[in-house]
């Protein structure tokens, strides 16, 4: 994808914080973002991760959960204290379980609830005076095709991307008028090193499963590529809503397993 020239060409840095950055498309992100030149605040619970990532990328490490006052209180001040952003990437997320409604697991949909929905409402409610700030902020939630489309023994994980979809399009509303620019990615098959796995119990063979027999499912790379270019347009562009899924994966319905 063509890197496109910098949204402000007249700030010598963009800068972003991303969160759910320990781990699949959050980690890709801050690689992209670093390998252009962005200054990166790369949140999330495992500090040794963030840490690794840090060494090799350049970002700046922050350990803390999105869901916690305190972390995200924290995480403000040391943006702060190094100078703001002008882009929140919400990549936090996942889902535990694939039980149906009648044998749901409370505290499974509370846990998924709490990271994809009020964590992402309390860290953009944290940053939205400073992006607004700016003149120029942009906020990216990446959210999921489960978002769009209810599936059989996805009731709690459509619960909540429905949820934070349903905020998404409501933030673009809300903050038009302060030239904050809200940006929905939702992403089908990805095949990344933790979702299917935590979301299946830590069963490795199960989480295999997931992707066997298709030949090309998206990865971490893909999404954090689309994710770097719709931060980086030219600010009066605003991709609203990009649904990407691999080829094999032609609906919700629809998937294409060979072999």
């Amino acid at each position: 994808m063509t890197n496109p020239a910098p949204t402000n060409p007249t700030h010598q840095q963009r800068s972003a914080v991303v969160t759910g950055a320990s781990t699949g498309i959050g980690e890709a992100t801050v690689r992209a973002l670093a390998a252009d030149g962005w200054r990166v605040y790369a949140v999330a619970r495992r500090a040794e991760r963030l840490e690794r990532l840090a060494a090799e990328t350049g970002a700046v490490a922050v350990a803390a959960d999105i869901a916690e006052d305190d972390d995200v209180a924290r995480l403000l001040g040391e943006v702060e204290a190094g100078g703001g952003i002008d882009t929140l990437v919400n990549i936090a997320g996942g889902a535990r379980g694939t039980d149906w409604v009648a044998e749901s697991k409370t505290e499974d949909w509370e846990w998924m609830l709490r990271v994809n929905v009020v964590g992402t409402m309390k860290i953009t409610r944290a940053f939205l005076p400073m992006l607004r700030a700016t003149g120029h902020g942009t906020v990216l939630n990446l959210t999921s095709v489960a978002g769009l489309v209810a599936y059989e023994g996805g009731g709690g994980y459509n619960a909540a991307k429905f949820a934070e979809r349903g905020m998404t399009r409501a933030l673009r509303l809300e903050e038009a008028e302060h030239n904050v620019r809200v940006i929905e990615v939702l992403p089908g098959l990805v095949k990344t090193e933790e979702f299917s796995l935590r979301r299946l119990g830590g069963d490795a063979e199960a989480a295999e499963k997931v992707y066997a027999g298709v030949e090309e499912p998206l990865t971490s790379e893909d999404i954090a590529d689309i994710v770097r270019y719709a931060v980086s347009v030219p600010h009066h562009v605003n991709l609203d809503e990009i649904v990407v899924r691999p080829v094999a994966q032609a609906a919700a319905h629809k998937l294409i397993r060979r072999g």
